[in-house]
């Protein structure tokens, strides 16, 4: 039997997609990071297989690549949003580059042996025309797209050299109606017929596909072509007036500070669920522990660097002398700290002082393991034994 995956199959064309390879007669691998709504679905014959392409599990698409029945690959998956570039956080920068550009590029990397092959491998991505023109209010997000596009039209030249027949088919779509992107629904009704011409299009090997061409994005094409500033402010102002910008800072960034001295399982843990609660997780490390009548056992530099290296930091500085101070430099949205501060005189004043910010202080309550404390008094000990 035939093998297909698509990635970002649980909604959208990638949804429609894996439909019309199930009428195939294919069976269908749709990773995704949620599973389909198995109504929507043709019939049965699929499986779902998590798949975080901002933390992509390479053994996973590497089993899949060795698969010899797996003979077909489309990755649709993609974010963005529609907003000036000064309401993007560097998290959202980072996010939609490494799903939209850097996850696809190694995904074909991964099944590079069985595309550059004398068999068959059709092989499908979802491009965008944002990667052909200018796009204001979609500026990374044509960014990451544009990089796409240049880097299928490349790779297919290196496979036209080489006499392979396979070929990368970068599908360039404009504004689809039937899909989640930008709040919409899937409505597989909308996606039947342009998920039908994908296939079409990769099963005779053509390397791009841009729908309704000849009607709409010629024209477009032309008149980005002739003059490209005219036609930015044009679709600035097409964008503005749409309604679909969302000029706002989303991303929630997180605040904790500590000492975190003799790093150590509960610091992880903290760490951890600090970041499950927000996109940006800063930590400030302070300089010692004389504020709590204490020594510390690793120097300062050498403990911002434990953090600093840690998955779930995105950024690690000196902690300031009130975490109020922090704020005014970071702007974040939620403070971390330890349950046995709720109730200070200190946290108070904390609470005080975010109540007309939008800063939410989250109080974590302490987990029984290994403590600093303990570590310490371990040491102390060996040290006292030593003279």
């Amino acid at each position: 039997m035939n093998k297909a995956i698509v990635i970002g199959g649980s909604n959208g064309i990638g949804l429609a997609v894996a439909n019309d390879l199930l009428r195939r007669d294919y069976y269908v691998y749709i990773l995704d990071i949620c599973e389909p709504n198995k109504d929507l679905m043709f019939n049965d014959n699929f499986s779902f297989v998590f798949c975080n392409l901002l933390e992509l599990d390479e053994e996973v698409l590497e089993r899949f690549a060795k698969d010899k029945d797996v003979t077909f690959m489309m990755i649709s998956a993609g974010i963005g949003r529609v907003s000036d570039f000064e309401y993007l956080h560097v998290f959202e920068i980072e996010k939609i580059l490494k799903i939209n550009t850097v996850s696809t590029i190694k995904i074909i990397r991964l099944f590079y042996d069985r595309i550059k092959s004398e068999n068959v491998f059709y092989c499908g991505v979802m491009g965008s025309i944002a990667g052909f023109v200018s796009s204001p209010m979609f500026s990374v997000y044509a960014a990451s797209k544009a990089a796409i596009c240049r880097f299928i039209e490349s790779v297919n030249v290196e496979l036209s050299e080489a006499g392979i027949k396979n070929r990368i088919l970068n599908v360039s779509p404009g504004s689809i109606k039937g899909t989640c992107f930008n709040g919409g629904q899937n409505d597989l009704s909308l996606t039947k017929q342009l998920s039908k011409n994908i296939l079409e299009n990769i099963f005779n090997f053509k390397e791009l596909f841009i729908p309704d061409y000849d009607t709409v994005y010629k024209d477009v094409l032309e008149r980005y072509n002739k003059d490209p500033k005219t036609f930015g402010f044009s679709s600035y102002l097409y964008k503005k007036n749409s309604g679909r910008a969302q000029n706002e800072r989303k991303a929630k960034v997180g605040y904790l500070s500590g000492t975190f001295d003799l790093f150590h399982i509960g610091h992880l843990n903290l760490l951890k669920r600090a970041k499950e609660k927000c996109d940006y997780l800063i930590v400030g490390v302070h300089i010692d522990a004389s504020h709590k009548g204490k020594q510390t056992f690793i120097s300062f530099e050498e403990r911002k660097a434990i953090v600093g290296a840690c998955k779930y930091v995105d950024k690690v500085v000196q902690s300031c002398q009130e975490d109020n101070d922090a704020w005014e430099l970071y702007r974040y949205n939620k403070l971390f700290v330890g349950s046995d501060y709720k109730g200070s005189e200190r946290f108070k004043k904390y609470e005080e002082f975010f109540k007309d910010k939008g800063v939410e202080i989250v109080y974590f309550p302490y987990t029984q393991g290994t403590s600093s404390s303990q570590l310490r008094s371990i040491l102390s000990n060996i040290n006292k034994e030593k003279k």
